[in-house]
C-alpha cells in the first residue's frame, strides 16, 4: 500500500529570511511578517511565530500589522526565491530518502515513500530525521505520513502532533475530526460549507454525496476521496538538469515481472553510457514506473561507492522487482542517477602477478538494499575505551590509526561498564576476589594498573578523573578487564567503585 510524507514548513519564508542574514538576523521573538499585494491592497502573506502570539493574522492589511506592533519588521514577499529554495530542498530530499519528491507549493514538500522507510530505520525514525534535518538548517517543520497525500497533508498542517504516522488504512477515523480547510478547498467553499452547518471532515463524509456535488460541484467529493484513499493523485517527482537519466514509453503497457526486468537491463545499460561519457559513477539509482492509471511505483537502490558495472546495478534493481505493483500496466520507465559522483576507472591488475583483494563491494550493497545496516569499526584517537572505536560504513577509505599496544585489549568490550563488588587493598593492587552478574570469582593472576586520565578538553568534570585498569584471570582461566574509578586515594578523582568493562577471548 502506498505511504506518502506530507513535510509542512509554516514559517517557511520567514525562516529563509533569518537564515539568508545569518549572523544580522533578528532574534526570534522579534516579529516578522512578510507582505504583498491582494488587488490594490498591501497585507500580511507570511509571518513568524512571534508575528502570530503577538495576533497578527494572514491577510492582514500592513497598516494595522504596523500600529498593533510598531516595532515589526516588514519584508516583501519574494516569491520566486522561496519557489526556487524550495526545489533545492525537494531536491536535497530526493537523494536522501525517496525516488519521488515534490515541493508542495508554497510552504511545504511531499514524498512518496512506499518502501524506502525500511532503508531509514522505520517510519518513525525517517519522520525524525526529516524534521531535525530542517531544524538544523533553521527551519520550523511538522510532518505526517499516510496513506494518501491529501491524509498526510492535512494531518501535517491541522494534526496535533509535530509527527504523525498513521496506521494503514486508518485515515479516514484520523481526519474525521480535523476542520474542512484540511481538504485543500477553496476557501469560498469552506465558508459556504460552514454555513450550512458542516464544520468537521467527518460530518461532511457522512453527508450524501449528491446534494453536496449538486451544489458546489465534483471538488468536494475529489478532495474526500484523495484524502481516504480512494482516488489515485499522482505525484510529479522533481528533475533537474544535472540528473543523469535515461527512460522508456511502451505503446502497449507491460506488467509480467520477466518483462520490467528485461527493460530495466536495458535502461541500466544506457545510464551506465551516459554516466561513462560524464566520467561519473552512481551511488544512488532510482528506477520509477508510470501506470496507466497515473499511479507511480518506485525502487531505489543504493550503492557503497561510485559503480557503473550494468551487471551490479541491474542485480541491485531487479532484486526488489517483486515489490512493484504494476496495475492495470507500465507504460513509461524512467531510470535515474540521484546522486552520482566523479569515477576514475584505474588500470586492471593481472591475478597472475598479483594476489588480488576481494571485492566485497556487490555483496554489501545488496545485503544494504535489503534494509540490512552493514557497517566495520574504526579506531578513534581517545584514550578513553568506550570513545575509542566508531562505526563506519564497511566500504570506506581505511585509516592507518591503531589501537595502543603497549596494553593489551578485550575482544569484547561491554556497551556500558557494570559494577562489580570487589575486596581489594588500596590504592594499587588489584582486587582478591568479585562479584558480577551475582557470580563470585577468586582473581589468581592479575596484571596493572594501566592508569587512563579522562579528556578534560571536553567535559570539566573529567578534569581529575581517573581510572586504573586491570587484566585479572579467575580460578576457572576466564580473563576480564575491570577498572576502579579513580586513583584509590583522592576522592575528586572517581567514585573509587570498581567495575567490569570488557572480556578477554
Amino acid at each position: 500500500m502506498q505511504r506518502v510524507v506530507s513535510l509542512y514548513l509554516p514559517t517557511w519564508s520567514t525562516d529563509r529570511y533569518r537564515r539568508t542574514l545569518g549572523k544580522q538576523a533578528p532574534p526570534v521573538d522579534r516579529p516578522v511578517v512578510m507582505i504583498g499585494r491582494q488587488g490594490n491592497r498591501r497585507v500580511v502573506l507570511a509571518q513568524d511565530v512571534a508575528a502570530a502570539a503577538a495576533g497578527l493574522r494572514l491577510g492582514m492589511p500592513v497598516s494595522k500589522a504596523q500600529a498593533i506592533l510598531p516595532g515589526l519588521i516588514v519584508e516583501e514577499l519574494p516569491v520566486a526565491d522561496d519557489a526556487k529554495a524550495l526545489r533545492d530542498i525537494a531536491f536535497w530530499f530526493l537523494k536522501i530518502y525517496a525516488p519521488i519528491v515534490a515541493p508542495d507549493a508554497p510552504d511545504g514538500l511531499v514524498l512518496d515513500t512506499t518502501g524506502a522507510d525500511h532503508l531509514h530505520g522505520n517510519e518513525q525514525l525517517m519522520l525524525t530525521g526529516m524534521i531535525n534535518r530542517l531544524h538544523a538548517l533553521g527551519f520550523t517543520a511538522r510532518a505526517a505520513i499516510a496513506d494518501s497525500w491529501g491524509a498526510a497533508h492535512a494531518l501535517a498542517r491541522f494534526g496535533t502532533d509535530a509527527a504523525t504516522i498513521v496506521p494503514q488504512g486508518g485515515s479516514p477515523g484520523v481526519l474525521a475530526p480535523l476542520p474542512l480547510a484540511a481538504l485543500r478547498l477553496e476557501s469560498r467553499i469552506v465558508a459556504d460549507l460552514k454555513v450550512l452547518g458542516f464544520r468537521r471532515i467527518g460530518e461532511l463524509a457522512a453527508t450524501a454525496r449528491a446534494p453536496v456535488t449538486l451544489r458546489f460541484g465534483p471538488e468536494v467529493g475529489r478532495r474526500l476521496d484523495q484524502a481516504h484513499g480512494l482516488l489515485s493523485e499522482p505525484i510529479e517527482p522533481i528533475r533537474v538538469p544535472e540528473l543523469v537519466e535515461t527512460f522508456r514509453f511502451f505503446a502497449e503497457p507491460i506488467s509480467a515481472a520477466e518483462t520490467i526486468a528485461r527493460y530495466t537491463a536495458k535502461l541500466v545499460n544506457q545510464l551506465c553510457l551516459l554516466l561513462e561519457k560524464r566520467g561519473l559513477g552512481a551511488r544512488r539509482v532510482d528506477l520509477v514506473l508510470h501506470r496507466v492509471d497515473s499511479g507511480l511505483q518506485a525502487i531505489r537502490a543504493g550503492t557503497s561507492k561510485p559503480v557503473r558495472d550494468a551487471k551490479q546495478l541491474t542485480r541491485l534493481l531487479t532484486d526488489r522487482i517483486d515489490t512493484i505493483n504494476p496495475g492495470f500496466g507500465i507504460e513509461k520507465m524512467i531510470l535515474t542517477a540521484t546522486h552520482a559522483e566523479a569515477l576514475v576507472v584505474g588500470q586492471a591488475r593481472s591475478t597472475l602477478l598479483d594476489d588480488a583483494k576481494a571485492d566485497i563491494g556487490e555483496t554489501v550493497d545488496v545485503i544494504i538494499n535489503r534494509g540490512h545496516k552493514v557497517y566495520r569499526y574504526a579506531a578513534v584517537a581517545s584514550d578513553v575505551p568506550e570513545r575509542s572505536v566508531k562505526q563506519v560504513p564497511a566500504q570506506s577509505v581505511e585509516d592507518h590509526l591503531g589501537w595502543p599496544d603497549h596494553w593489551p585489549r578485550p575482544v569484547r568490550l561491554l556497551s556500558l561498564p557494570e559494577p562489580i563488588q570487589t575486596i581489594a587493598l588500596m590504592p594499587d593492587h588489584p582486587p582478591k576476589n568479585f562479584v558480577w552478574r551475582g557470580v563470585r570469582r577468586i582473581v589468581k593472576r592479575a596484571d596493572g594498573p594501566e592508569r587512563v586520565f579522562g579528556e578534560w578538553w571536553k567535559r570539566d568534570r573529567e578534569l581529575t578523573a581517573v581510572r586504573d585498569y586491570f587484566m585479572v584471570e579467575d580460578e576457572s582461566g576466564e580473563r576480564f578487564w575491570i577498572y576502579r574509578s579513580g586513583d584509590g586515594e583522592h576522592a575528586n578523582t572517581g567514585s573509587q567503585d570498581w567495575f567490569m568493562h570488557g572480556i578477554f577471548g
